[in-house]
């Protein structure tokens, strides 16, 4: 992030030191030109002087001009080998140039020097994420803050890497307490806004990011990422508005690729796509990289699908996928070792001599229990969700990993997982039980007689779980036309991954879907749980008639409410599931068999899916 400055002492009191100091003077007034020639000058005359090739190593760095940084560094060290700044400086410059791996060793050597300073561990930890390598980079940020935790860019820094491992709490854990941090700065603020964003807590980021919105006059970097907030809380007039002023402003050139990027997700959401697939494919030209290339791919892939361009969006993402995997192969080397998920978990199912032993005695009530929203990825989920959160007497969350935690607990308490769930006893369930709704009343509070609505797609693989501990709790599965979902999932650019490398293959794909849905139905046969079939074609056909019945299922009384899903989804602001843009339209049939476009492509998934468009009767 920082080189280090230079301190001109190895020549006190005489006449280059004096100009040495003149120099860090002007640098500080904000005259790097004349900086730089002044330091320019005493080299000149004094070619040895430490502390201007320290000053002008700085200067140009900062002027992104990274190669002649690096040779004034190099120089440095081997002129004082045994100086850490210099190694450090080196590090950070090499960093500037791409160039890691080059970087790491010089950060190597001002360890071994003795360098240890939280700015040192700072630029060490950005050097990983630079590389992909997050958890390495988490592991470096946490030293940094822990050295110190009063610094808000290192705290940042560290939170965010722990984002990208996936390791939310101790992510929101990095940013308690935040407000409080001395040297703030508006761009520290909307990037930890943004942040608690994406990590769903929708009110701790509006505090952050208002409080970057107060900076009178903005870096551009903070009027873009607050642009980038108004769009994902699906504030568009408000984006638009505020993009189009940015884009005025003559130091937006300084955002490069990122001002088109946002320009280009705006062009989406107002269905300018002819805009939006210009403006990426002239983004795609700028990413050398192959591994980066997915991040624009899968956005033009939609563009291009929406604009009836269908063999150009499957090439699209074919690419996308490729670059996805060779992503994840930086990032998550593990997962990728492992190769294609085989989804283990559908292979193994309830025993039932074990399932006719569960006591279900002390169980909560069907009017105590959540109500659970299942399904494969990609089946209408959202749309349900948000639909029934409109409901008074419901209660919805983002979608969280509280059922997961609550398997693991189980699994410490002695239950065989899931053949030998019978072995817990009442005290067990209970304590198992408190720690789920303890995680539900860290994210939001329940009203007196409301019912929490908990919508996690990938439950479906734990239904022994909701049946074991919720035996009178209703479930919702949504029910989508398989290659619609097939499709979707393939189009889709998720994080997670695992599920990421399931989606890489339409074929494996599709597999993965047959073997969820095989589960499903063969512990539904065992458990009998109260379960009603949702389909996503019917919803959004004749949702009064759907809702009504979902209603009685759930035996709530009507509410007027349930038939404006669009209008209680703006309203909720911040929706973390990729179809944040398409729940805030009014309900439509364009999602319907959208896979008739791609139908050249599924010949090798139609045989994986049959059984299932058989059940349900849908027409190939």
């Amino acid at each position: 992030m920082d080189v280090e400055q230079p301190h001109p002492t190895a020549h006190a009191g005489t006449q280059a030191d004096q100009e040495v100091r003149s120099a860090i003077e002007l640098y500080r007034q904000g005259n790097a030109a004349a900086a730089e020639m002044r330091c320019r000058e005493i080299l000149a005359l004094s070619p040895g002087n430490s502390a201007a090739q320290a000053l002008l190593g700085l200067i140009v760095h900062f002027e992104e001009r990274y190669g002649e940084a690096e040779e004034i560094f190099a120089q440095l060290t081997q002129q004082e080998p045994q100086e850490p700044a210099h190694w450090s400086n080196l590090g950070t410059a090499r960093r500037g140039g791409k160039r890691f791996d080059a970087a790491l060793t010089a950060y190597m050597r001002a360890a071994q020097l003795g360098e240890k300073s939280a700015a040192f561990y700072l630029n060490v930890g950005l050097t990983h994420a630079d590389r992909c390598d997050f958890e390495a980079a988490r592991a470096v940020l946490g030293q940094a803050a822990r050295l110190a935790p009063e610094d808000a860019e290192i705290r940042y820094r560290y939170a965010l890497a722990c984002y990208e491992c996936r390791q939310t709490e101790e992510a929101l854990r990095a940013l308690d307490g935040w407000e409080g941090l001395p040297d703030l700065t508006s761009e520290v603020a909307v990037n930890i806004g943004f942040l608690l964003m994406n990590l769903g807590e929708a009110q701790r980021a509006a505090v952050a990011l208002r409080e970057a919105a107060r900076d009178p006059s903005p870096h551009p970097y903070v009027t873009l990422t607050l642009v980038q907030a108004l769009e994902r809380t699906n504030r568009l007039a408000e984006a638009r508005s505020l993009f189009d002023t940015l884009a005025q402003d003559p130091r937006a050139s300084s955002l490069g690729q990122d001002l088109l990027l946002m320009e280009a997700r705006l062009a989406e959401r107002e269905s300018q796509h002819d805009t939006a697939s210009r403006l990426l494919e002239q983004a795609l030209r700028a990413v050398h990289e192959f591994h980066l290339r997915h991040y624009q791919l899968f956005r033009r892939a939609k563009s291009l699908d929406a604009l009836g361009r269908y063999e150009n969006a499957f090439n699209t993402l074919l690419e996308a996928h490729r670059s996805q995997v060779a992503h994840l192969a930086m990032t998550a080397p593990t997962v990728a070792l492992r190769g294609i998920p085989t989804m283990a978990v559908t292979q193994f199912g309830c025993d039932p001599a074990d399932v006719a032993t569960w006591d279900d005695a002390g169980a909560p009530s069907l009017a105590e229990s959540p109500v659970f929203i299942v399904a494969f990825p990609r089946s209408g989920t959202t749309l349900l969700e948000l639909t029934l959160d409109a409901h008074p007497g419901l209660k919805s969350m983002d979608e969280q990993p509280f059922l997961h935690n609550a398997l693991d607990e189980l699994r410490a308490a002695g239950g065989g997982y899931p053949a030998d769930l019978g072995k817990l006893s009442r005290a067990q369930l209970d304590q198992v039980r408190a720690a789920y709704f303890e995680r539900v009343h860290r994210k939001l509070q329940l009203e007196e007689g409301q019912r929490l609505v908990d919508k996690n797609p990938l439950n479906i693989l734990r239904l022994p779980v909701i049946r074991r501990l919720f035996p009178n709790a209703r479930i919702l599965l949504a029910v989508r036309h398989p290659c619609d979902v097939v499709l979707s999932c393939y189009m889709q650019h998720f994080r997670a991954p695992d599920f990421a490398l399931l989606c890489a293959d339409l074929q494996t794909l599709a597999l993965g879907y047959r073997r969820t849905m095989d589960f499903w139905y063969r512990e539904l046969e065992l458990l009998k749980c109260a379960v009603r079939e949702v389909r996503y074609e019917s919803l959004v056909a004749d949702l009064e008639t759907e809702i009504r019945a979902i209603t009685d299922f759930l035996q709530l009384p009507w509410d007027e409410r349930l038939l404006e899903p669009a209008t209680h989804a703006r309203s909720k602001g911040y929706i973390s599931t990729p179809s944040y843009a398409q729940v805030v339209q009014p309900l439509n049939d364009r999602s319907v068999n959208r896979w008739r476009h791609y139908q050249t492509h599924f010949a090798p998934v139609l045989p994986l899916v049959r059984p299932y468009l058989e059940r349900w009767g849908y027409k190939v």
